[in-house]
């Protein structure tokens, strides 16, 4: 009869002589991800930039992501802070403005209409 070594079968085991296993842990701390509003930003510089308010807003977006990527976490938040604030102030001013053109333009246009009538009517 043949022993396991002549058919070619290898035992496996523990090498001999080796070092103990050991295990490497690193640690990642999941912060939640910047924002730094750029892209609201952008919308309000091309759509809601009333009194440059939008355009500012860029800048200090834009402030907020040169700090992130150099490693300033501090001074990114306080610029992406201003960045949201200013966005804030444009969208809000923006909105209430649009309303009250709307509502001039609307009131105007009836004024004329109903002048109109009236000269029609001969009530002038």
């Amino acid at each position: 009869m043949m022993s396991g070594d002549e058919k070619g079968v290898v035992m496996m085991g523990a090498p001999q002589g080796s070092a103990p296993m050991t295990t490497t842990v690193i640690n990642i701390h999941s912060e939640p991800p910047m924002r730094d509003h750029v892209i609201w930003s952008l919308f309000n510089t091309l759509f809601m930039n009333w009194c440059c308010l939008g355009f500012m807003a860029f800048a200090f977006s834009v402030k907020s992501r040169d700090r992130k990527m150099v490693g300033d976490v501090t001074g990114a938040q306080s610029y992406a802070s201003t960045a949201k604030s200013l966005n804030i102030a444009a969208l809000v001013l923006g909105v209430v403005l649009t309303i009250v053109v709307i509502a001039v333009y609307a009131s105007t246009i009836g004024f004329v209409s109903f002048q109109s009538k009236s000269q029609q009517r001969g009530y002038s």
